[in-house]
Formats: structure tokens, C-alpha cells, sequence
């Protein structure tokens, strides 16, 4: 199994993923009002679901959230970060999505490149980037009792800019262009396309000729 990047830079891709996903957990369980249990729960499991799917998928056993103490400290310290510094009420949605973003940036493509150098194909490895990148946000959104933003169409495009940032990746990997300079532009590229979603509000489309007696739900 050959390493497109140092195990080094791999790891700090990992926490860094980690910690970003952790701080929207727990920024989002302090504005559903969770305690501090509450608070490390949410952000342990945004932070770590995602690759822990991945690597139970791929037979990376048993997976680095079990491990490595790094991993299973990250989700702590943003824990403790979020409980002092949280920021004012009527900002933290701001904040939970801007974290949210940059996680979702950086998991499709680590988590694409770890599902390639496990041996799947380059098709297989992106599908598992996504989910890497939106597992974490989806098992969040579950327990803080909200439909993941991933299924809700009157929410701005989520899976979309991590589908292109996992694309992108396995396009580098087919290309022979893997080095720490393009991970970052193409993780940065799946965050700024998730922070235009979120300003200008783009939406995927719903059915075509859609029939409803219901009402649309927010």
C-alpha cells in the first residue's frame, strides 16, 4: 500500500478534520442547550464518526479513534475550547456552520485518500471520501434531534462541495498529482463552495413537477 502523504502529515490532516467537525458538535449542543456531557458527546462523535465509517469499511482495524490517544483527546480539547469561549447566541449557528465547513473540506479529501491507499478504486475511494466527510454531520444532526442537513433540501447543498472536493482528489490520484499543496487548494475549494452555498443559498432541485398538498416543512 504505497502513501500519497507522510503518515506525519496524514495524522495532522486527521486532527485537524477532527477538531474543526468537533467545534461545530459542540457549539451545536450548546445551542440546543446540552450540558457538558452533552457537549463532548456531540463533538466526539462529529468529529470521529465519519472515520471511524471509513475505516471500519476499509479493514483499518481496529480504527485510529481507538488507537491513537491524539484523536480521542481532540474532540476533548474543542470540547473545553466551546464550553469557555463559546461565542454569543445569536452567533454560534454562524459559527457551527463555518466549522462545519471547513471539516467537510478537509475530510473528502483525506478520507479519499486513505479509502485509495487501502486498495479501492478511485470511483469507490470518492464515494467514501463523501461519506467521511458527512458521517460525522449527519450522526450530529441525528442526536441533537434535527433532520441532517444532508437530507433537507431547504437547507444550502451540503454533500455537493464534498462530492466535488472527492472527486477532485481521486482526479489528482489518477494524475499523479498528490502532494500537500493540491490537498490543501482542493480541500479549500470544497469550503469555499459549501461558504457560497450558505451565502447566496444554493439549494439542490427537489423532484420535477412536484406534487404536494403538504405544506413545505423548514
Amino acid at each position: 500500500m504505497d502513501s500519497f502523504l507522510s503518515p506525519s502529515l496524514q495524522h495532522w490532516l486527521d486532527l485537524t478534520g477532527i477538531f474543526v467537525f468537533a467545534l461545530s458538535g459542540a457549539l451545536l449542543a450548546v445551542r440546543r442547550n446540552f450540558d457538558v456531557f452533552g457537549m463532548a458527546v456531540l463533538a466526539a462523535v462529529t468529529g470521529l464518526g465519519g472515520g471511524l465509517f471509513r475505516d471500519l469499511v476499509i479493514g483499518a482495524v481496529p480504527p485510529a479513534a481507538f488507537t491513537d490517544l491524539g484523536y480521542a483527546l481532540t474532540p476533548l480539547v474543542a470540547t473545553v475550547i466551546v464550553f469557555f469561549l463559546h461565542p454569543e447566541v445569536e452567533r454560534i449557528t454562524k459559527a457551527v456552520l463555518v466549522f462545519d465547513a471547513a471539516g467537510l473540506g478537509l475530510f473528502c479529501v483525506t478520507g479519499t485518500l486513505k479509502a485509495h491507499e487501502y486498495g479501492l478504486s478511485l470511483t469507490s475511494s470518492a464515494v467514501l471520501g463523501l461519506a467521511t466527510a458527512a458521517g460525522g454531520g449527519v450522526l450530529r444532526d441525528v442526536l441533537a434531534n434535527e433532520v441532517p442537513s444532508l437530507l433537507r433540501w431547504d437547507r444550502e447543498v451540503y454533500a455537493v462541495p464534498a462530492v466535488v472536493g472527492a472527486a477532485a482528489t481521486a482526479l489528482l490520484i489518477h494524475g499523479d498529482r498528490v502532494n500537500p499543496v493540491t490537498m490543501t487548494g482542493t480541500a479549500v475549494l470544497a469550503f469555499v463552495l459549501r461558504l457560497l452555498a450558505l451565502r447566496y443559498g444554493w439549494r439542490a432541485p427537489r423532484a420535477w413537477n412536484r406534487r404536494s398538498a403538504r405544506p413545505d416543512e423548514s
